[in-house]
């Protein structure tokens, strides 16, 4: 393929998630492969401080919100199809719902040809049935202007088949890939230590932390130690739970941390409950670092994380069975270790940010045919 300038547009600038983090990742790597990049984002927040600290070209967009507001979005799309003028770029690949319509819109406009990467459907789980059969209908015409649609996992491929978006010529399963450079493993802790558990979410809805620190209160008996990194609006009525159940001296909250890698690879088990969920990177983060996972069975997760292999899938919102899931465990470091081993050579054959960089290049080779 002869050097492409790709102009990746996404909204939210004011926190690092997972569809800004993979942007970041694809945006670098495809870069390094002697292609050029420019960045359009929503805001002048840490996601853009971090593209240009990795000399990713940057350019901020105060108009591209993620809310709905039909008077911003309407000046966005005219203002977005001005820089794209500007810009001439050989392809436009657009990330998030939000993003992803406004950008269809603009690109059009101007005849370019366009990828999407649906992070998650709008019109999945934990959306009111209203609102799901408006943004299927939002979403069947957008695909129209589409030349190719990503999807992270095999489960979204499906929901958008089922609800007619777009045929499956025109959607590419593409899992999220972490880059092996950042993968750090500490030696395993001394025998009598406290088994550390680590989740790394946003304390916001889709997470259900709260399963979470209730099934931690039924196996108060055993010996752990629970750490959540993140912050988001759910914050506070998260601390008031741990304390209303007496767990205070034993769960940590550190807040959002740029220091992922290395407290992943302090810890001895990852958990990640969810209400609903696309891929997510973080866990692949956690294989990486060889530890086994205890997450959700929701969504694409179990594309990841292979049940009673590299760790144990668990049924959303049970704290029941979440409970179980830690104390075996918690009571079994052989156990933690071999899946933990399974879960990094899964990660080396299947979610290296090499392979995920090799896909999206050829889905790139198809949209410009």
């Amino acid at each position: 393929m002869h050097p492409l300038h790709i102009v990746y547009v996404i909204t939210r600038s004011d926190v690092i998630g997972g569809a800004s983090a993979h942007l970041l990742d694809l945006a670098e790597g495809v870069q390094a492969k002697g292609h050029r990049v420019t960045i359009i984002i929503g805001g002048s927040g840490i996601v853009a401080g971090i593209a240009r600290s990795r000399e990713l070209s940057c350019i901020c967009l105060p108009s591209l919100v993620r809310e709905i507001s039909l008077l911003t979005d309407f000046k966005c799309i005219f203002e977005l199809r001005a820089l794209l003028k500007m810009l001439k770029p050989d392809l436009v690949h657009l990330h998030s719902a939000k993003a992803g319509m406004i950008g269809r819109l603009s690109a059009t406009l101007l005849g370019l040809r366009c990828v999407y990467t649906a992070h998650g459907w709008p019109f999945t789980e934990g959306v009111s049935g209203k609102k799901q059969a408006i943004y299927k209908k939002i979403e069947r015409v957008m695909a129209y202007l589409t030349n190719q649609i990503i999807t992270v996992s095999e489960f979204d491929k499906r929901i958008a088949i089922d609800a007619r978006v777009a045929n499956s010529k025109k959607m590419t399963v593409v899992h999220n890939g972490v880059s092996e450079l950042n993968a750090i493993r500490f030696p395993a802790g001394s025998e009598g230590q406290p088994t550390k558990l680590i989740m790394v979410a946003r304390f916001e809805i889709p997470k259900d932390h709260q399963v979470v620190i209730k099934a931690l209160s039924k196996i108060k008996d055993l010996n752990w130690t629970m750490e959540f990194v993140g912050d988001g609006p759910g914050l506070p009525f998260a601390i008031e739970s741990v304390k209303s159940l007496e767990l205070a001296g034993r769960i940590v909250f550190s807040g959002a941390c740029n220091d992922v890698p290395t407290r992943l690879a302090a810890a001895d088990i990852f958990v990640l409950a969810s209400r609903w969920e696309g891929f997510p990177l973080v866990i692949l983060e956690a294989m990486r670092s060889e530890l086994p996972v205890i997450a959700s069975d929701v969504g694409g997760v179990k594309e990841s994380v292979e049940h009673d292999v590299t760790g144990i899938l668990v049924p959303r919102s049970d704290e029941e069975y979440m409970a179980s899931a830690l104390k075996s465990l918690i009571s079994n470091p052989a156990l933690r270790i071999s899946m933990g081993q399974r879960g990094r050579a899964a990660f080396k054959t299947n979610f290296t940010l090499e392979t995920m960089l090799t896909k999206t290049l050829k889905v790139y080779e198809k949209a410009l045919q």
